[in-house]
């Protein structure tokens, strides 16, 4: 039920029901509570500040909780916040903390986001994400993360221990949903600053989520078993949860199929056949993230790439139709641009080389890499298209470099393990390299800050009408507008390959109920999960 508060400072305040697992009426629940599921690659950090991938957000959706979450559709609820007041500019944002406990027993307290926040703006903790403490258009967040500004400069502050008040630089409508990415969770300074980097091992690890860490045997096992000190235990079903790291997505279907997994992604181009043997576990769903092969476009970069005519090509030849419709086979749809189809609000732009055939792609590809000086007559292009350990990854590899070597390219393959590929982008040591990006929120601003000069931006691509147009999207009354053009200029440059937008194409063990099926953005709560007797 929906409550209005109001004080004499700021406008309104909303407090929601939060979610918890609740069996349906005549559901038997099974014995034995417990849930595993699959992880392709290691967890590079279980440091909130320092994650940067979806399988370590998944594990840390667990371990820790924000001020908000999200119920099964997506739509944002309570956490640690039970309400939050707004005010008339929309400018400042109180929140107001539940009693919420760490592992450990202290107190959960407006002191431990405000030290949190500015942990990640830290240039000194090297957060991959400080950006996104800018993305929120958090008061002085820019200066903080360039160093230009202390940390204590952050718009952030506890008023009291159930307090917790942030400052912004512009009105920011998506700002609540920002609020159940991992970056911003809290951190038990007490435990960070005994411990140091080690805080995030089994037996040091202090966390305010439902469920507690067990062990972690790195690129093996994540154990975690349920929290009696989370604030909703009471409602919390579920015992135990393991992740299983499997490198191989054929064996982890394998596994699945052995009993050994409950969820698992299903191989590329198996979901036909798995839908029509299990009607009832195998799924395929609207996932907000986008697959894409990135240029590098830095310094380091090959020179051949710094020529538009080159990109337009490479990206031309790419035949997205046969991906999906004939590699992957699982409900995807071709990308002709970044941001996912789905995202809310988002409307999608003109571009003009979606509406051609894939004959004549080719055709106007072979004519922009001779105009180029490359291929017959030419200079020969050789380029390493970069992937990281998967089947499916390779698939689609495999397949684009069959795309470029019709087009006269020679393209080599190169193979890393998830780290490492990863620490490869972040240096620029790469030509060309498969890359995607998940929405942190579901707005289309997070899929296009990416390639903001200032942004994740691993290729390095630049463009200032690009980053003005997001500037200006901050306050505009309609940022659609915006982030179509913004996409039309991404594109019309071909900073990076989009290849097709994801769709979730999971197995699912029939007796796990509470699972996310209509939330783009597959962020689930194992406290929200059950098992039912079959």
């Amino acid at each position: 039920m929906t409550k209005l508060l109001l004080t004499t400072a700021l406008t309104c305040a909303f407090a929601f029901p939060a979610l918890a697992a609740k069996p349906a009426e005549g559901e038997k629940l099974a014995d034995k509570q417990e849930y595993t599921f699959w992880l392709l690659d290691a967890i590079k950090s279980m440091d909130p500040a320092k994650n940067t991938d979806v399988e370590g957000s998944d594990v840390l959706r667990q371990l820790l909780e924000g001020l908000m979450i999200e119920d099964n559709k997506g739509a944002m609820i309570p956490g640690v916040a039970e309400s939050f007041d707004e005010s008339p500019d929309k400018l400042t944002y109180t929140f107001h903390l539940r009693d919420a406990k760490w592992s450990n027993g202290d107190p959960v307290t407006a002191g431990d986001f405000v030290y949190g926040w500015r942990r990640v703006a830290d240039p000194k903790t090297a957060s991959e994400y400080a950006w996104f403490m800018e993305l929120m258009n958090i008061e002085n967040a820019t200066k903080v993360v360039k160093g230009e500004l202390p940390p204590d400069q952050l718009g952030v502050k506890a008023i009291d221990d159930k307090t917790f008040e942030v400052k912004l630089s512009n009105p920011t409508p998506y700002f609540i949903k920002t609020l159940a990415h991992t970056s911003t969770f809290p951190v038990p300074q007490k435990v960070v600053e005994a411990e140091g980097d080690n805080w995030t091992q089994p037996g040091k690890f202090v966390g305010n989520g439902a469920y507690k860490l067990d062990s972690h045997d790195l690129g093996v096992s994540v154990v975690m078993s349920k929290n009696d000190q989370y604030w909703d235990a009471a409602n919390t079903i579920l015992t135990k949860l393991t992740a299983l790291t499997v490198n191989d997505n054929n064996v982890a279907l394998t596994r699945y199929q052995a009993g050994e997994l409950d969820r698992v992604q299903i191989p590329a181009g198996q979901y036909p056949r798995l839908k029509e043997q299990f009607p009832n576990e195998a799924i395929s769903i609207p996932y907000g993230c986008s697959y894409t092969y990135l240029f590098n476009l830095s310094d380091k970069g090959p020179e051949a790439l710094k020529d538009l005519r080159v990109r337009q090509a490479l990206s031309y030849a790419v035949d997205r139709d046969t991906i999906v419709d004939k590699v992957l086979q699982g409900g995807q749809k071709p990308a002709y641009w970044w941001t996912h189809w789905a995202v809310e609000g988002f409307e999608a732009p003109d571009i003009e080389f979606s509406k051609w055939t894939q004959a004549e792609r080719v055709e106007k590809a072979k004519a922009l890499l001779a105009e180029a000086g490359y291929g017959p007559g030419g200079k020969p292009l050789k380029l390493t298209i970069q992937y990281n350990t998967d089947d499916n990854h390779k698939k689609l590899a495999v397949a684009v470099q069959q795309f470029w070597k019709a087009i006269g390219v020679d393209a080599q393959l190169a193979n890393y393990e998830w780290k490492v590929h990863t620490d490869r982008l972040q240096n620029q040591d790469f030509e060309t390299a498969r890359y995607a990006w998940c929405d942190d929120y579901n707005e289309a601003s997070t899929f296009l800050d990416y390639f903001r000069t200032e942004g994740y931006n691993n290729g390095k691509w630049s463009n200032a009408e690009y980053d003005k147009l997001l500037a200006d999207s901050k306050t505009s009354a309609n940022p659609a507008e915006d982030y179509k053009k913004a996409e039309q200029i991404l594109i019309g440059d071909m900073a990076t390959v989009p290849v097709y937008h994801y769709a979730k194409v999971d197995m699912i063990k029939p007796d796990m109920r509470g699972v996310p099926l209509e939330n783009l953005m597959n962020d689930w709560y194992a406290k929200d999960f059950y098992r039912v007797a079959q």
